[in-house]
Formats: structure tokens, sequence, C-alpha cells
């Protein structure tokens, strides 16, 4: 990432390549009208079905000068730059977006825009076709190259959770929470540790840097590299979903067992108990704590953490809790067979979280003594335990083609509650 003048000036010198673009800009009122939007489209879908780029703006590469960009064009700059990478690339390209101040060549103080484009699993399409980056130019894909392409991203995807975080450095790991993984036959060295479990990875340019896994796992703050990876929890008073009757709400942050034992936490607090006179008093939950526990679990184990912009969201009504998990079902599974087989999608991922230790919350039922069982027992205590408690069986199904939806039906008081 170029972050001063120095920098700058030094790559200026010596031209652009396959990672790094200068584009000067020229507005009319409160309009960029040059370069033109499509041209810029092209630029950053060549870079992200290449490898990770930067595209400076403010920055004049034919003429080797710092120009900047008026301080009254920033929020406009910044706008028309959010609906290119949203409007004009399918899928939507998401990309971090950066102002700051460098000295120009005369010395004069300039802000600049840097729009960091990641790598990424997914093939991008702009408005003129499919591009890759060859050296400082763009190329227009041929049909067989397209192809390849396709297919190379596609599996990358089915590894998502061992591919690297290109902008995360081993800096962004907490070494203490390595402690969880560590045995008596574990390397001394943590860094040879860390690279035998595969969260640290070297990239395709030969850096070594945190695996999605690694950041997941061992960063406290995952999504400061991942920003959807946490977990959106919502009560609401009543059936229905209205921000007027929310009771609670959270946004669940920290490495996955944190969030998977906070959200958990979340349901407890806020689900309700009644009580049965006859033949002596007990306490009815509205849900199953075991199939909340292994609802929560399977809904981060087995996420698509490719997909931005989308994270878990947990919802808690009168009648029922809704859990929302980013991604269609892996491998050809189906709705139908999601009790009877497995297909994971995040293999290095579910081996971590099958180390983690069980927290202490009180499950009596679950017998495995870490978070997650990867023997596949994790539906289908959903669906018992939630059906022998509410007399209900919670349904799966899919919501939006991109989002697996599960229901699970509260337990309705007794006749005879106390």
């Amino acid at each position: 990432m170029i972050r001063n003048t120095s920098e700058i000036l030094k790559q200026l010198e010596i031209g652009e390549d396959a990672s790094i673009e200068f584009k000067d800009l020229r507005y009319k009122g409160n309009k960029v009208i040059s370069p033109h939007s499509d041209s810029i489209a092209d630029e950053l879908a060549a870079m992200a079905n290449t490898l990770d780029g930067v595209i400076v703006f403010g920055v004049d590469e034919k003429n080797k000068t710092i120009n900047g960009i008026p301080k009254d064009q920033l929020d406009i700059v910044e706008t028309w730059l959010n609906r290119i990478s949203t409007d004009l690339i399918n899928p939507q390209l998401y990309c971090h977006i950066h102002k700051f101040t460098v000295l120009a060549n005369n010395g004069e103080e300039k802000i600049i825009i840097q729009v960091d484009v990641p790598q990424s699993v997914f093939v991008y399409q702009s408005p003129s076709g499919y591009y890759q980056r060859f050296g400082s130019i763009k190329r227009k894909l041929t049909q067989d190259s397209l192809a390849r392409l396709f297919q190379q991203r596609s599996q990358a995807r089915n590894h998502f959770d061992e591919q690297s975080v290109p902008n995360a450095s081993l800096n962004a790991l907490d070494l203490e929470l390595l402690m969880k993984f560590k045995t008596e036959y574990s390397p001394k060295d943590d860094f040879e540790l860390l690279t035998k479990l595969n969260l640290l990875i070297k990239n395709e340019d030969g850096k070594v840097t945190p695996s999605v896994s690694g950041i997941l796992m061992l960063s406290k703050n995952p999504h400061e590299f991942l920003p959807s990876a946490f977990i959106q929890a919502v009560c609401y008073r009543g059936k229905e979903r209205n921000a007027n009757y929310q009771i609670d709400a959270k946004d669940i942050h920290g490495p996955l067992d944190v969030q998977i034992e906070d959200a958990f936490k979340f349901v407890k607090k806020n689900m309700r108990y009644c009580a049965t006179k006859h033949p002596g008093r007990e306490d009815i939950p509205q849900y199953s704590t075991e199939a909340i526990f292994e609802a929560i679990v399977n809904a981060v184990a087995h996420r698509d953490y490719s997909v931005n912009g989308s994270k878990i969201r947990l919802h808690i009504f009168e009648d029922r809790l809704e859990i929302f998990s980013p991604g269609s079902l892996h491998n050809k599974l189906t709705i139908d067979a999601i009790a009877y087989r497995q297909a994971i999608r995040n293999q290095l991922l579910t081996s971590l979280l099958a180390r983690c230790p069980l927290p202490e919350i009180n499950l009596q039922t679950i017998r495995h003594r870490c978070i997650m069982d990867i023997r596949g027992e994790g539906v289908p205590i959903i669906l018992s335990e939630s059906e022998k408690l509410s007399g209900k069986r919670p349904e799966y199904r899919y919501f939006n083609e991109s989002e697996i939806m599960l229901t699970i039906f509260a337990t309705e008081p007794p006749q005879n509650n106390v």
C-alpha cells in the first residue's frame, strides 16, 4: 500500500505495473468528467481479476506530478468511486478507499485518494467485458482464458478459509489466542505452529500473511480485515421485524469462538422462561439451549466468508428465532438432505473450531468437549431438541437465493403456567 510522498514519487519514476495505476481527474461543476466512469470500472475489474492492487487518484502519471484533489471535490470523488464499484461492476466490487495528504513536487500539500483493490475469489465483469492486467495495461480475456479464470476462482472460493489476507501482517494476530490450539506435541516455536496450522501462509507473491482462518480465529478484531465477519443480534418485542420494537441489539465481534459464546449468551439473556405447577415446578425455556448453541456454531462455521457486505444475522421474536447465514449450501447439498449428510465449506476453519474448548455455558446434553463436533451431529441436534421442546420442527430455507435461513420456533407457555 502506497501511503507517502516518497513512495509515490519513486513509483512514478518506475512507472505503472500490474498492481498500481495512477489517475488524474478533471471536473465540471459537481461531476468528475475525466476519466470516464466506464473506463475506471474496466481498470478496477481488471485489477481484481489479476491480483490485489491500488489505483491512486490525483496523480498524473504522464507528467510525473502530484496534482491532488480539491477539498470540495473529495466527497464527490468518493461517491463517484462507490457508484462505479457497485453499479458498473458485476458482481459488486468492494474496495477500500483512503484519503490522505502528501507533498507535491513543488512542496505544496495535496490530498489524494487511494483505492485498494483486494485479491478476490470472484470473476468481475465491467462495462466493456472481462479484463485482466498484463503489466501496466489491461487486456480483454479470450474465451479460453476466461474459462480458466472462472475455474481457478471457483476452486479458490471452495477453500476461501485457507486464502491469504493480503492487507494483514503477523501483527494482526494475537499470539495469546494461539494457546487454545497448543498441545504437548505442538512445536515450541509459535511461527512454526502458525504455519503448520495454515494460520500463516505464503501468498502468490511469496509474502507471508495470515490466512482467512488465521484472522478469524486469532485476531481480536477480524472485522478490520474481513468487514462482514461478525454477528448482528437483535431481539424484538412481538412477531415483526420493526426497529421501533427492538428490546436489545448487539453487533458481536471478536475471534469466532468468542462470537459463538457471546451470541449464545445474547439468546439466553433475551429468551423467556415459563413454569409449570404439576406434578412439580419446572422452568421451561423458549428454546433448547443445545439447539441454539449448535445453530450458532453451524452458522459461524459454514457461512461463506467470501461474500462481502453480508454478516450473520440472529433475530429473536416472541414466537421464533431466526438465523441468516451468508452463502448457499455447499457441494450440491440440498435443504431436504441437510439433516442426513455433510458438505463442509470451510475445512480448515471447522477443524480449528473442533479443537477449541467448549465454553462453560452449561450444556448438559452436548457430549463433545470442543466447540464443534465434526461428525455431523449438529443439525440433527437442532431439529430433534427443538421439536422435543416446542412440538414444531425447525425449518431451513433459502432466503433471497444468497443466504440460508434457519427458523427455530418458540415453546408456547403451558396452560397451567405459574
